[in-house]
């Protein structure tokens, strides 16, 4: 067939236009009312500028229970983002707040931020004022010896990188503290405070707040409460000041024209206060952790935790033993691989309950869990330190199943530690630490076990499962090798790019990673 054909007369006929595209930003429509007026292109012909209109006429909240709430229309949701700031809140809940796929924010730097004067979070310890004792007085000597390392690493670190003669004196400083607190923070517990601001859509925040109301510690739900009535309340206005002026200012020259003015000006904006009313804690959620958290703890009884390495690239897997390995994974401290084998010498029918745990309690309107996110090619357990872990936590292109947070994995210590003769007191620090979580997980109260994480140092390792395709692998691990890097997770990027190059070594020259054996210029960021 020509390319080149005539026209037939069918098409001879029909008129040409020219191109009438319009483009235009949108700014001033409060989050909902925005993004109902982008979701009423599917249904309507109106522009863009008649839809907003129309809305600003008429309530919002009317057409959203209506198409939102009666239809469950949920990618509505998905077009109202919104901005939310969270502070002081303890890293640990922070690490359960941004786990999330569809997140987008950015949380205080451990690396450029000094944390001594951030405070703590105090868990309930209900009567057991003993307890409570335990735990600020252990957080209290971890602070200070934060505070001891960061003055001693700073100072061992000045000794052996001379300042360049084209440097300014600040920017040298600040670069060396900041390599000193890479160092240093793995002295901070779990416990320390953070603050982070997040930009997600109300569909994404629907999700969290559910998740976060069906959490295991308290702090944490507490979050899911602040975060649903933030998205209700009147939210913090950043032209509020200058409007106020310019109301005044109307004021003195037209009083009948200023009080229309303040009520537009000066009006409350509850970003999502229609979008989150339903947002409650996912029973499916809580009662499917309550069964596999069982099946776990009795198919994995007597089961030891074995040596592991940094990384591990699984084998692939029939998919029934995949699911089921990957739904008991979350809820143990124990390696993917031995948490297979367990799992392959169980009869089919036994997989496939574990493997039924994880949807019986699922609702009509419930996503799927994420353990059933299956079949990717490269899947890596890996076992890191909580402060690295933190930094990889950060890639939203890929399937992370995270297992909790325990001292049983031991901890790192960074290489600097030992050179500056620092190793004795640093391990007297951790192991401390260690032996006030067993005592504090041991008592016989509610929530001991998730009271006593708090009191981990970010030193202390922890698994997670990275499922993901070849070019996240890649992603990573060019991302994470480069010099500027914290050393622990460009230990791991390298790892996973060595797993890969071995398994599939035609598919190595397409990682541009760079080599962390190679010596690191402290003063290139």
């Amino acid at each position: 067939m020509s390319l080149s054909s005539k026209p037939n007369d069918e098409t001879r006929d029909v008129p040409h236009h020219e191109p009438s595209t319009e483009v235009y930003a949108v700014h001033g429509a409060d989050p909902e009312v925005l993004a109902y007026g982008m979701a009423k292109y599917s249904r309507s012909a109106l522009s863009m500028r008649e839809s907003l209109a129309e809305l600003n006429e008429q309530k919002a909240e009317k057409f959203l229970n209506t198409f939102y709430f009666q239809y469950g229309h949920r990618s509505i949701a998905d077009l109202a983002h919104l901005a939310l700031a969270i502070e002081r809140l303890s890293i640990l809940a922070a690490t359960i707040a941004v786990d999330e796929p569809r997140w987008d924010g950015q949380e205080r730097s451990t690396r450029y931020q000094d944390f001594q004067k951030s405070g703590y979070f105090v868990p309930d310890f209900a009567q057991d004022a003993s307890a409570r004792a335990l735990y600020r007085e252990t957080v209290d000597v971890l602070f200070a010896e934060y505070r001891h390392f960061s003055e001693e690493m700073f100072r061992y670190l000045r000794e052996r990188t001379p300042k360049p003669v084209e440097m300014k004196p600040d920017a040298y400083e600040r670069t060396l503290r900041a390599r000193a607190f890479d160092i240093s923070r793995y002295l901070l517990p779990l416990a320390t405070n953070t603050s982070l601001g997040q930009i997600v859509s109300a569909r994404t925040l629907e999700t969290q707040v559910s998740r976060l109301l069906s959490d295991t510690h308290a702090e944490v739900r507490r979050l899911g409460e602040l975060l649903k009535q933030a998205a209700r309340d009147a939210s913090y206005n950043v032209s509020h000041a200058s409007a106020r002026e310019l109301v005044q200012g109307i004021q003195r020259e037209c009083p009948a024209i200023a009080e229309r003015a303040g009520e537009f000006l000066l009006r409350d904006v509850r970003v999502a206060p229609t979008l989150m009313k339903y947002a409650e804690p996912s029973s499916y959620e809580i009662d499917a952790r309550r069964d596999l958290t069982a099946a776990a703890a009795e198919l994995l009884a007597g089961l030891s935790i074995g040596p592991a390495p940094l990384v591990d690239l699984l084998d692939n897997d029939p998919l029934e033993v995949e699911l089921a390995t990957t739904l008991l994974y979350q809820y143990s401290h124990h390696a993917y691989r031995q948490i297979r084998e367990v799992v392959e010498a169980l009869p089919e029918s036994q997989r496939r309950e574990v493997i039924d745990l994880g949807l019986r309690h699922r609702g009509r309107h419930d996503e799927v869990s994420r353990a059933y996110c299956a079949g990717q090619q490269f899947r890596f357990d890996i076992l890191m330190d909580i402060g690295g872990f933190r930094d990889m936590h950060r890639h939203r292109r890929c399937v992370q199943i995270v297992q909790g947070y325990t001292a049983a994995h031991g901890y790192d210590m960074p290489p600097e530690i030992d050179s500056a003769g620092l190793t004795d007191r640093y391990d007297s620090v951790m192991e401390r630490a260690r032996d006030v979580v067993a005592q504090l997980a041991a008592r016989d109260a509610a929530g001991a076990e998730e009271q006593s994480q708090y009191i981990i140092p970010l030193a202390f390792r922890k698994r997670t499962l990275f499922k993901m395709d070849l070019s996240e692998a890649i992603y990573i691990s060019e991302l994470r090798t480069g010099a500027a890097g914290h050393f622990s997770y460009r230990n791991v990027a390298y790892a996973m790019y060595e797993a890969v190059a071995q398994r599939y070594p035609a598919l190595a020259k397409y990682f541009r990673v760079t080599d962390v054996r190679e010596p690191v210029d402290l003063l290139k960021r």
